[in-house]
Parts: structure tokens; sequence; C-alpha cells
């Protein structure tokens, strides 16, 4: 206790000193001022320093902790750019929600394979130089349902750099065509498609050796065989004389219409692999021209509405006008011309080549047939009676 009194007392005086003046001990002496004092600042010293050494423990523990959790954030922002947000505490504004696809051909060790296209019409055939189109598509359907196209490409033989892949290439040489699936690889790959397909080339005349003119004949291509309702599908509609359609091999049932009425010819025409097949077609009809005149060879009155019927009384064509001009097949026709409540009527014959004017005179009123209406022989639509629908004594039979 002597030695550490001792301890207390040597500190006594460095410890006056340091306070000398200080208010708390101004005007104290004895153990007061002198012994108690010193002791009990000592012992708050050694507290304050153990305070401070704590503190700047906690400040490291925290320091490392913040960077814990920063390192543990990193690998989730990175992976919030790849595959979207999957942490909601983390703003990712301003950065990409996904990653794009890597190109196969961009990657080491993978790449594109390069594809040769070329077509023929047969077998032992040339290839085609000129006139196809070429489509590749995914085999695999789109969300819309229909295959996403690869390529195209237009003329002869094409060349194409794809993935390595299945694909489905398809040939369109005019209306003929033809669809292979093929497998593309990384290395160079040939493939030649045969359309197994001709040309259709269409004409027609009349039955005196007379060309049609072009602007009133037009052809229909349709398949051959009728379906279940005795259609037959439209491959080519309106194919202008001397046109060259592309087809598959096969027969073909062909419409051939000269004019806009009824001179219509029907024939079914075989198209031959790798050849041009020509067809000329024989029309019996002839372009009649009429119009309804007060005397012959006179002018023709405007305004007039026309109606063709057949010998069996079908109606053929109704127009109106000062002209009424047609081309029909041949037959028998009739005439029936209707001007300010008026109708007139002739019967006319139609020889196949042969263009004529019609004439319908205004004598042949339908009225005219009916007998004149005179004071001593009123006009009745009534019919008389027969002698023996009458009594003898002229009263009528009830």
């Amino acid at each position: 206790m002597r030695s550490i009194g001792a301890e207390v007392r040597l500190d006594r005086k460095s410890i006056t000193a340091a306070f000398n003046g200080n208010p708390f001990t101004e005007g104290k002496t004895g153990e007061a001022a002198g012994g108690e004092m010193p002791c009990r600042l000592r012992l708050e010293n050694a507290t304050g320093m153990r305070l401070m050494a704590s503190m700047k423990i906690v400040a490291r523990l925290f320091t490392t902790a913040i960077a814990a959790i920063l390192f543990a954030i990193a690998p989730a922002v990175v992976h919030g750019q790849e595959f979207g947000n999957p942490t909601p505490g983390i703003s990712l504004d301003g950065l990409s929600t996904y990653a794009p696809a890597p190109s196969l051909s961009n990657m080491p060790g993978i790449s594109s394979g390069t594809l040769t296209l070329a077509a023929q019409l047969t077998a032992d055939g040339p290839e085609i130089t000129r006139g196809l189109t070429w489509r590749i598509f995914s085999p695999t359907p789109g969300q819309d349902g229909k295959l996403p196209l690869k390529g195209t490409a237009q003329g002869g033989t094409a060349t194409f750099d794809l993935e390595p892949g299945s694909y489905l290439i398809h040939a369109a040489f005019g209306r003929a065509g033809a669809t292979k699936r093929i497998t593309v690889g990384s290395d160079n790959k040939r493939e030649t498609l045969v359309l197994d397909a001709g040309g259709l080339k269409l004409d027609a005349m009349l039955g005196n050796g007379i060309r049609i003119p072009p602007g009133k004949l037009k052809f229909s291509i349709y398949e051959a065989n009728e379906n279940d309702e005795g259609d037959r599908a439209l491959v080519v509609p309106d194919v202008k004389p001397n046109t060259v359609v592309r087809l598959n091999a096969g027969t073909y049932h062909v419409v051939s219409q000269y004019g806009n009425v009824n001179a219509v010819i029907r024939s079914d025409i075989r198209v031959e692999a790798g050849k041009l097949t020509e067809a000329l077609v024989e029309h019996k009809a002839a372009q009649v021209t009429m119009k309804l005149v007060r005397e012959k060879n006179g002018e023709a009155i405007a305004d007039t509405a026309w109606s063709v019927l057949t010998d069996s009384g079908d109606i053929v064509k109704e127009t109106v006008g000062a002209f009424a001009s047609m081309v029909l097949a041949e037959g028998k026709y009739s005439i029936v011309a209707k001007n300010r409540d008026r109708i007139y009527q002739r019967e006319f014959q139609v020889e196949a080549g042969h263009n004529e004017d019609v004439e319908v005179l205004t004598e042949n009123d339908i009225a005219a047939a009916k007998p004149a209406l005179t004071g001593e022989e009123p006009y009745t639509d009534e019919i008389p009676l027969a002698p023996e629908d009458s009594s003898g004594d002229g009263e009528p039979i009830d």
C-alpha cells in the first residue's frame, strides 16, 4: 500500500502542476486537493483510452462490413444486366435488361457454311441461268405461325452463307417450283433442284383463219382435277395470248374467252417437262353491232336499252346505248330494244368469223301486232267464247 501511495504522491506533483490554476483544484490543499484527485484523473484517463481503442475497433469492423456488402452486390448487378433484374432492391436504370444472342460465326470453333444452289428443268437438262427466285426458310414456325425467311436471291445459281442447321429451300420458276429440306454444316455444300417443269404458250383464231385481236382475248389456266364441289383451282388468271407461262409438268384445264359474253372455249392441255407447249384455240364466234333505226342504214336512236336472248329465251347480255357491240358465239338470237316505253324485237343469226351490223327497225314494234283501235271494233284482250260455250238464246252460261 505504501508503494502504491508513493506512486500516488510522485504523480501528485506532476498532476497538481498540470492542473495549476484549474478552477476544480484552485483553493484546495491537503489530501482533498493533492491526494484523491490525481488518482481519480488517472483512472478516468485510462478509461478514455480504452474507449478510444474500442471505437477504432468498431470503425475497422464497420469498414470491413461495408466492403463485404459491396463485394456481394457487384455480381448481382452483372447478373441483372444479363438476365433482367432479379434483385428488387437494386435499380438498373440505364442498363440493358438482356444480352444479345451470340453469333455462331463469331464464336471460336464454330463457323458458317457456304451453300450453293442451282436448278434444272429436267434431271439431264442444263442449269437455269435466269428467272429463278430462291427462298430459304427455317423449318420451325415463328410466333405468327409462319416459317421465318432466312434468305432470298433472284437470277440463276445463287450462293448463301448460313449457320449450321436445317433449312427448307424453295425454288420458283414462274408458276413452277420445287421445295427441298437440307442440312448445312460448317463446310461448303452444293444442292441442285430438279423442277420437272415446262412452258405453255397460248393463242386463238377464228374458224376462217383470222387471228383474234389480242385486246379481246384472254386465257385462264386451272388444275385439271375437280374438287368435291365440281370446281377447279385457278392456277394462272388473265393470261395474255403468246405469253409463255412456266408450269410444273402435268395436265391443265385452259379456258379461252373471246370478248366478255359467251364466246368461250375449254380444253385440256398437257405440259411436258423441259419443253415449250404451244396451243392454238379456234373460236366459232363473231362480233355483232346492233342499232335501232327508223329506216335501213339510218341513224342510230340514242338511249336504247338492249337485251340479247338465246333461241331458248335465256338472257345473254343487257346494255344501254345507241350502239350495242359485243362478241357472240355462233347461233340464233333474239334482240329486244326498248326506247321511250316502246319495245322492238328482231331475230338474227351469228355466223362464225362473220362480223356484221344488225339493224332493228322501229316498224318492228311489238304493239303493232295488235289490232288497231277503232270505234267500230274496240280492241280487247279478253278471249271470246267458243260457240259451244253460249246458249241458244244468247244468255251466258253460269
